[in-house]
């Protein structure tokens, strides 16, 4: 299978006043096109650092790090926005949407940064991501007229709208019910079935299980990682949670 993302040796330092903090300490690690893959640890073990780092929101101080065969540390800030923009789609806890745009024109949004998309071509890119997560009808709405499983399924069709190789997700469950949380993991193996890279970042081991693989950081480095046995399957999950009455 092709390597989309690639870790060599990879350490980050922050330094504190006089004190150098060993965020990640030399960590190897591929995902593979078509994984799904939660990386695991506890606060303080470099998972966050490690995906902002995947995410090209932060540079290593050293190492290499590979994405969809180009080394992003050769890149300029601009030359990386624009790769960071085309090949990645992010989703966050706590959704980061405009709260005073519609669903559609959130979703919009990373058309807007590249200039080859027309306004309509936009449009209907937005309009497609919104009814693959199952918002056709709610896409004139503003995030305080959805439920917060609404509103982070807005942001998951915003991040692939742009059509990128890889979906990072930081803690996508950690302001949601457990139902809902079934939900949104429903629809990222729904998108990971058809073909979609996944990087999930958790602290909840249940919606790791409904991974692939499971990497386990501690202290800046690799504790272990192995691939998921006895997999969940978020929608039978779903299905055998009773729909609590208003």
């Amino acid at each position: 299978m092709k390597k989309l993302i690639e870790i060599i040796s990879l350490k980050k330092d922050y330094y504190v006043g006089e004190v150098t903090v060993h965020a990640l300490r030399g960590v190897e690690m591929v995902v593979t096109e078509g994984e799904f893959v939660a990386i695991m640890g506890a606060s303080g073990s470099g998972k966050s650092t490690m995906l902002n780092i995947i995410g090209c929101l932060d540079k290593p101080t050293s190492g290499d790090y590979i994405l969809d065969g180009i080394n992003i540390s050769g890149l300029s800030r601009n030359e990386l926005a624009s790769y960071r923009n085309r090949k990645l789609g992010f989703v966050f806890q706590t959704y980061n949407l405009l709260p005073r745009t519609t669903a559609l024109d959130n979703v919009e949004l990373p058309l807007m940064y590249n200039a080859s998309v027309k306004s309509k071509e936009r449009r209907e890119r937005a309009i497609a991501a919104l009814e693959s997560v199952g918002l056709a009808d709610r896409m004139h709405h503003k995030p305080n007229q959805l439920s917060g499983g609404q509103q982070q399924r807005v942001a998951i069709a915003r991040s692939l709208v742009n059509d990128p190789v890889v979906i990072l997700a930081d803690e996508a469950t950690g302001n949601l019910d457990t139902r809902t949380s079934y939900e949104i993991m429903a629809l990222f193996q729904e998108l990971n079935s058809k073909g979609k890279t996944v990087v999930f970042v958790t602290h909840e081991p249940d919606i790791a299980k409904c991974a692939t693989r499971n990497v386990i950081f501690k202290d800046g480095l690799i504790l272990r990682e192995s691939a998921v046995q006895d997999r969940t399957n978020a929608r039978e999950m779903l299905a055998s949670i009773p729909i609590e009455a208003d």
